[in-house]
């Protein structure tokens, strides 16, 4: 189990009497691409926010490599190596967008300053070769408050490579991108992350999206994991495809035949 990136054991979380987590255990290789299905309300932010810091468990414990994060903070978190994208972009909007990626290259060594980063070149080139891998270098000098939500999205996530990061989190990627630009936007994405070996875990509500990038499927359903297979085999099981896909009815039943008294009166 030496190439397991991340591990959750046993994993709780309640709050009050709703339960967000319950007996959550799950294993993520190096340079696994994971998705994490579910309708809303199901777990799975829940769970992204666990493993980043956000929310501590009940019980149960989270390991990056052979370091228990369980109870560190979010800071201590993302300087072990993980990296998150958020559905609504984090992002600088009066900034240009190298200056965001400099501000967020800056927030991994609290050594240095803003400035301090930008009168780095290395500092600068490495920015200038994400954001080309990302196609945005065209608009390295614009401020992000002119950019559209999909430049806005993959600027958010380009940021989020600046520490190069073990495992990467990308929450709902394409949510707020219109359909004709969903599958262009996730081979940009897929084809940036695919020159780097971290892990990544991605929320996305998008099965088609989920088929096509997900080597593994991780299905969450009122705070339990109901499937975690290859997509191909988690998208057909019964319960992911009753609770989360939706593609799964219950027949009713067919109406019973008549019996012969029935019949007789019917006639008359």
């Amino acid at each position: 189990m030496s190439d397991v990136l991340l591990h959750a054991r046993a994993v709780e979380k309640r709050f009050g009497a709703v339960v967000a987590a319950s007996g959550i255990d799950v294993s993520v290789k190096a340079g696994e691409r994971v998705s994490l299905i579910g309708s809303n309300g199901a777990g799975k932010t829940t769970f992204v926010n666990m493993i980043t810091g956000y929310l501590k468990p009940d019980s149960g414990s989270i390991t990056l490599g052979d370091r228990d994060i369980t109870r560190l903070s979010p800071r201590e978190i993302t300087r072990l190596g993980v990296a998150r994208s958020f559905q609504i972009p984090q992002l600088y909007p009066d900034l240009s967008v190298l200056d965001n990626m400099l501000v967020a290259t800056a927030c991994h060594d609290s050594r240095l300053s803003f400035w301090q980063v930008a009168r780095r070149p290395e500092a600068v080139l490495r920015a200038d070769a994400l954001l080309d891998r990302f196609g945005l270098g065209e608009h390295r000098e614009r401020r992000v408050a002119e950019l559209p939500g999909g430049v806005r999205k993959l600027l958010d996530i380009a940021m989020a490579l600046t520490g190069s990061p073990k495992l990467l989190l990308l929450d709902e990627p394409t949510s707020g991108v219109s359909a004709e630009e969903k599958f262009p936007m996730m081979e940009i994405i897929m084809n940036a992350l695919g020159m780097e070996s971290m892990a990544v875990l991605f929320v996305e509500h998008d099965m088609d999206i989920v088929q096509r990038y997900a080597h593994r499927v991780i299905a969450f359903y009122s705070g339990r994991i109901i499937a975690d297979d290859t997509p191909q085999a988690a998208l057909a099981a019964d319960d992911v495809r009753r609770y989360v896909t939706g593609t799964l009815r219950t027949e009713a039943p067919a109406a019973a035949k008549p019996t012969a008294t029935e019949a007789a009166h019917a006639a008359h």
